[in-house]
């Protein structure tokens, strides 16, 4: 047990850390390496992630049927895969393909993961286990964040590719680590006679789609941030990085401590506060605009902190409600279509950090929009889902 959970803890590292030396930069790649305008750069993205969307339903049998392990191996080999591709973009149309591949492979991944999550740690409540999943995958994410940094800073364009070539690694890596070193709590139920439909759970299909509001925000802090301070600020080349260390503290040493801040709250009161949070960053950031230049660094670390106080608060919550809400027969059914929040997301994400050709202000009144709306709509539901996994032990 404890030998699964550390490998598992190894493996998902190893894999954010890769993550987080490209994934932020995708579109600044795009542009910058492949020559690529952000607007064509943007949609072309956009379109190759659109592949993702028919994962999830794919994803959700598979792990109901084989197990999630095999299922995010399988998984973190298709975006290496994905990664590679991008080595070899020249233009809209390859950046297109590597788009496809590397988003299907993170669609399987986040489909099976948090199955997988579930049945390393057992039958006790997910809040913890997800949490702490969590930390170390966002601390990992931020390093790989800053090592992406240094390398541009000393490598110039050559960094965009050394750090490409270095997500391949890591895939690989953490694939070996799952597949030698991760065993399961107990056997994964290989199907049922009569399965659980999520089209026909109305309150299930709500808390994806007021995730999603939520989930935009993620997305575009992680792709829109370096756009705005690269390109649309000027901003020197380490920042991007930097934002992200600053979030790797405070994500990856307060998961648990933001558990007990709010102990109280149900799974969708925390919720609700953290999307209000997010709205409230997009508001601070954009207040970057009226600030004299030479503090705009200062502001934009500063503004940081309301971002990651959100994503605390919201983050274990959400996948632990998610978890408990689902029918036991049909998690993998029922988690994978709870990525589809977080998959289209992911799909109009490039799409509204390229409206920033049009006006700097409109992606964030946009996204912060979209965060007050989950706010409003999580409000609705709590009556709506399982008293238990609203608020367990308090039912």
């Amino acid at each position: 047990m404890t030998r699964s959970r550390v490998a598992l803890l190894c493996a998902l590292g190893i894999d954010n850390f890769g993550s987080g030396l490209f994934l932020p930069l995708a579109l600044v790649y795009v542009t910058q390496v492949v020559d690529v305008p952000l607007a064509v750069a943007g949609t072309a993205v956009t379109l190759g992630t659109v592949g993702g969307l028919v994962v999830p339903p794919l994803a959700g049998r598979l792990v109901d049927r084989v197990g999630p392990r095999a299922v995010v191996i399988g998984a973190q080999l298709l975006q290496a895969t994905g990664a590679t591709a991008y080595l070899f973009a020249d233009g809209a149309a390859t950046v297109v393909l590597a788009a496809v591949l590397l988003a299907a492979g993170q669609q399987l991944f986040y489909s099976s993961l948090f199955v997988l999550i579930a049945d390393v740690a057992g039958d006790v409540p997910k809040d913890r286990p997800f949490a702490e999943v969590g930390m170390v995958r966002a601390g990992c994410f931020g390093l790989g964040g800053l090592v992406a940094g240094v390398l541009l800073t000393w490598r110039g364009m050559e960094g965009y590719r050394v750090a490409l070539v270095l997500d391949v690694c890591t895939f690989a890596v953490a694939a070996g680590i799952l597949g030698f070193f991760v065993r399961l709590v107990r056997p994964h139920q290989k199907d049922c006679e009569r399965p659980a439909r999520v089209l026909r759970n109305r309150p299930y299909l709500a808390l994806i789609v007021f995730s999603g509001l939520f989930g935009l925000s993620l997305d575009f802090f992680l792709i829109g941030t370096p756009v705005f301070v690269l390109d649309r600020l000027h901003g020197p080349a380490w920042l991007p990085g930097a934002i992200l260390a600053l979030l790797t503290v405070l994500t990856s040493v307060g998961g648990t401590l933001a558990l007990r801040l709010t102990a109280k709250l149900t799974r969708i009161g925390a919720m609700r506060a953290g999307s209000a949070l997010f709205a409230a960053w997009c508001v601070v950031s954009l207040g970057v605009l009226l600030v004299p230049e030479d503090w705009r660094v200062v502001y934009l670390l500063a503004s940081t902190l309301v971002f990651a106080a959100g994503d605390l608060v919201f983050g274990p919550r959400s996948g632990a409600l998610a978890e408990a809400a689902a029918p036991p027969d049909a998690r993998g059914r029922y988690l994978a279509a709870y990525q589809y929040a977080f998959t289209t997301a992911q799909v109009l994400a490039p799409a509204v950090v390229a409206l920033f050709s049009v006006a700097d202000w409109l992606p964030w009144v946009l996204v912060g929009v979209c965060a007050g709306l989950a706010v409003a709509g999580l409000g609705t539901l709590a009556p709506r889902l399982p008293a238990e996994a609203v608020a367990p032990g308090q039912s």
